[in-house]
């Protein structure tokens, strides 16, 4: 049995990436109908965020633009990543009003976990009144409405934001052990729980288990003959355990590392196309080495090949490195015939994903006797690049093969998570696209219709409103 003195809290701002665009054209989070989505990219680009308000009329967070029903009046926001970083960080500044940072664990850029212990004392609150306080502190300051889940340990108060706090109007849920256990135990779907994915989910209902209650009642030595070491962690959360403190995490330090970079093309390419992608990507990630004084032991690579070509996933490979490297030559060299041996070239290819691994010390390289010298003119060039690139920007010095047709290194230097960081100007939206799609474009000033000020707008910025069914 678990100690359950403890009090957890984890804030989720609600439909971030719209709540965001809504407040900067001043008006409500809530009430208006918003999509985030890049419309450049056609209508099957996916809805990174729907309002609320979208919400509640059944449109799914992630779905398709071609999804929404016609009959909808709806805005199209582009996503501008650099925007809602900038908005997290005012809202941790305003989380580190309450609370250290120590006790603060930032789980994605729109939530956190806190460790709200010694605080209630502290400021003589209950937890519910302390989360109500942070909660209209975040929408005063920001005008974005945030969620709560409370609990006595982090699963319970993630189960207590995940499911308790949707269905309630103060946007907050609590739980315990026994009120977990009475209220959550039939619950269904499984999905919903944190951690139980769709396959996970989908092997439990082959062994005829599909809530908390059948998971609690099968046992612990049940599930881990079913799924190893993650059974034993479905039974603890299906009792309501969960041992791990912010302390913990904060503290824990992997016994590897590694570093990676992935994509997923904005079309299907094709076997050599594809292998300049690597290249590209190789040569980035070499940097990053550089950067961080780090080599590479080990080095992997996975391509996922285009639905519309096989009913294959993908393929891919990992080789060891006898002499850990930084060189972007020998990493080119190494990843390029992994890619030549693995990758069936009659398949288009719509993703890239590259690692580095068993990263050790660049203080630690091995000299040998037999090294041509390529390691430290690498290195040198490396450092060159990154120095230029920090003083006048990512794409202020670029290879000759980032300018070849379907290069993509010069479009990502302008994107965070594979979207443009700030679209202070939309008006390179293809008129004709639109037109062809049934779109049309309004442009709307430094303020909305109803003449609220609309924050970070200007005369250029336009939105792309669903023309009515």
């Amino acid at each position: 049995m678990e100690k359950t003195d403890r009090t957890y809290m984890v804030i989720d701002l609600k439909s971030f990436y719209a709540s965001v665009e809504c407040v900067v054209r001043g008006r409500d989070p809530l009430t208006t109908n918003l999509v985030v989505a890049d419309p450049s990219r056609g209508r099957g680009t996916i809805c990174l965020a729907v309002s609320p308000s979208m919400k509640a009329l059944g449109v799914k967070n992630r779905c398709r633009l071609f999804e929404i029903p016609d009959h909808m009046d709806y805005i199209i926001a582009p996503p501008q990543m650099q925007l809602y970083i900038d908005y997290s960080a005012r809202i941790y500044s305003i989380y580190l009003r309450w609370f250290s940072s120590d006790d603060i664990h930032v789980y994605s850029i729109d939530e956190v976990f806190i460790d709200a212990t010694s605080y209630l004392h502290l400021y003589g609150m209950n937890p519910r009144t302390l989360g109500h306080a942070v909660m209209n502190d975040i929408l005063r300051d920001t005008g974005i409405t945030a969620t709560c889940g409370i609990g006595t340990n982090l699963y319970l108060a993630k189960v207590a934001l995940d499911i308790e706090s949707k269905h309630v109007p103060d946007h907050m849920g609590v739980l315990d052990i026994t009120s977990y256990r009475r209220k959550m135990w039939d619950h269904r779907p499984l999905t919903d729980f944190w951690m139980v994915g769709s396959r996970t989910a989908l092997r439990l209902s082959h062994i005829g288990i599909y809530t908390m209650r059948q998971i609690a009642e099968a046992g612990s030595d049940r599930m881990q003959r079913e799924f190893g070491i993650n059974g034993r962690y479905l039974f603890d959360h299906a009792m309501g355990y969960e041992p791990v403190t912010i302390a913990e995490i904060k503290s824990y330090h992997t016994r590897s590392r590694s570093l990676s970079s992935g994509q997923v093309l904005p079309r299907d390419y094709n076997y050599d196309e594809c292998l300049l992608i690597v290249k590209e990507m190789t040569s980035e990630l070499a940097l990053d080495l550089v950067k961080n004084h780090m080599l590479a032991g080990a080095l992997s690579l996975y391509i996922g090949y285009s639905r519309n070509e096989t009913g294959e996933s993908g393929t891919g490979g990992h080789i060891s490195i006898d002499e850990p490297t930084s060189s972007s030559t020998r990493l080119t060299s190494y990843l390029t015939g992994l890619y030549q041996k693995t990758v069936d070239p009659s398949y288009n290819i719509r993703r890239v994903c590259i690692t580095f691994e068993r990263l050790r010390d660049a203080s630690c390289r091995q000299m040998s006797l037999f090294d041509d010298g390529t390691e430290d003119r690498d290195m040198r060039l490396q450092q060159s690049i990154n120095e230029i690139r920090s003083r006048y920007g990512s794409n202020s010095l670029i290879r000759g093969m980032d300018l070849m047709e379907g290069a993509m290194t010069q479009e990502r230097h302008n994107e965070i998570g594979g979207h443009k960081m700030v679209n202070t100007d939309r008006s390179d939206v293809n008129a004709d696209h639109l037109k062809n799609s049934g779109w049309r474009k309004d442009i709307h000033s430094s303020s909305d219709r109803s003449g609220s000020p609309a924050c970070n707008m200007d005369e250029r910025n336009i939105d792309l409103i669903k023309k009515r069914g």
